[in-house]
């Protein structure tokens, strides 16, 4: 039976989950979050591995992620993603069968709303291959007695100089309708009136998306492709890539990664508070 919001829910172990993937999978994944041919072939071509972009862990760690709503009194269609991490303890294989282990990492109360952290992490028969790890803001689910948590408006802020590297890529039209085939399935990013139902002028993209094309600039020129040496990037949701958007990723180098913010050609950030470390 589900539980009322609390910070007794700290460290709360959720039921298992089993998720598998195979090559189709992952090169579908991969053109959901923009990748083309022929610049990005070793993600899409099976005759290339293929490799595997190191955030197509976000996918199985979404479907753990949603045991939370079985087991805590949450209203899904109140909630938006609020951050998001992957981190790879390994390369992860274009075929696999994984137990994923999720956890409640946090609760907070910030008055009209309120704040769930989740931690997933998957393993098969060799250890573990990643943690996937987010939080989740519950509109019109706060006020009931908990902390309002520590701030993090100084977390992972870009210096004043400009960025060492900036990559640029254009989004689809029908962006959102492909990636919404890994598994992503929610009718605001494809349905006009469900869209306009939920408060917006038309569908956009997933925020996951998002995180997707952020992690193939940061792989591309970070990690200069090699995705043994992608250990973790983490960010914040700040606002809607709509489709046929520009996201432009910025990058301050550090000794094990880089600060990490995506804008679209806009100007407005979309994903703010972002870092990527090396493996």
């Amino acid at each position: 039976m589900p539980r009322p919001l609390s910070a007794e829910l700290v460290g709360l172990e959720l039921p298992s989950v089993t998720a598998s993937w195979d090559e189709k999978d992952v090169m579908l994944y991969a053109l959901g979050v923009g990748a083309r041919p022929p610049e990005d072939l070793d993600v899409i071509y099976e005759g290339r591995g293929p490799v595997v972009l190191p955030t197509y862990g976000v996918i199985p760690g979404l479907m753990a992620m949603g045991r939370v709503f079985s087991e805590v009194e949450v209203n899904p269609a109140m909630i938006l993603h609020g951050e998001q991490a992957i981190t790879c303890h390994r390369t992860l294989p274009p075929k696999a069968e994984v137990q994923i282990r999720g956890r409640i990492t946090e609760v907070w109360d910030k008055g009209k709303a309120a704040v769930i952290g989740f931690e997933g992490i998957a393993s098969d028969a060799d250890g573990d291959i990643f943690t996937a790890a987010a939080t989740l803001f519950v509109r019109g689910a706060g006020g009931f007695g908990g902390e309002r948590g520590p701030s993090t408006s100084g977390k992972n802020q870009p210096p004043t100089r400009k960025p060492d590297l900036v990559v640029e890529h254009q989004t689809r039209r029908e962006q959102a309708a492909i990636y919404r085939l890994s598994g992503d399935r929610n009718p605001l990013h494809i349905d006009p009136d469900f869209a306009e139902m939920a408060g917006f002028e038309a569908p956009f993209n997933h925020g996951l998306c998002t995180f997707g094309f952020v992690g193939r600039a940061v792989l591309a020129s970070v990690f200069a492709g090699d995705v043994d040496s992608f250990g973790t990037l983490e960010g914040r949701f700040a606002d809607q890539v709509w489709p046929e958007d520009t996201i432009v990723t910025k990058m301050w180098s550090e000794e094990d990664g880089a600060i990490v913010e995506a804008s679209t050609q806009k100007g407005n950030v979309v994903l703010s508070q972002a870092r990527a470390t090396r493996r």
